[in-house]
């Protein structure tokens, strides 16, 4: 028997970790997700995003790379407002809303707030 066949059904390892988010997102686990990818299967990953229909936003990092957003259309109108640049510049209060809207732990966004905070008012000195 050949494999070739069977070889094209192996997902790479960043559409498994897609598969699985958006399992999470149809389960009702995440309200919303960001996903960072290779470009190169950006269109597997949109065209899998339109056949099940959830909404999703695209946002380009570099190297080669994409930020995929999607889940919720309350959540993503938020993340067209607000992420409208490379999100290391965003401010402390954005990637802080951008973690809870995410689900991250709150404690943990806390800590990062607060030292993103403390990092921005000492360059302000």
């Amino acid at each position: 028997m050949r494999t070739d066949a069977i070889v094209t059904e192996i997902l790479p390892p960043d559409m498994k970790v897609l598969m699985n988010h958006i399992y999470e997102y149809k389960k009702g686990v995440r309200q919303m997700v960001l996903f960072t990818f290779n470009k190169r299967y950006e269109n597997y990953a949109t065209a899998r995003l339109k056949r099940q229909n959830i909404s999703y936003i695209l946002q380009p990092v570099g190297n080669d790379r994409i930020n995929l957003f999607f889940g919720r259309k309350q959540c993503l109108e938020a993340i067209r407002l607000m992420v409208t640049r490379p999100l290391s510049q965003l401010t402390p209060e954005e990637d802080f809303i951008l973690g809870a809207m995410l689900g991250y732990d709150i404690c943990a966004q806390c800590e990062r707030y607060c030292e993103r905070k403390c990092r921005s008012c000492m360059k302000a000195q």
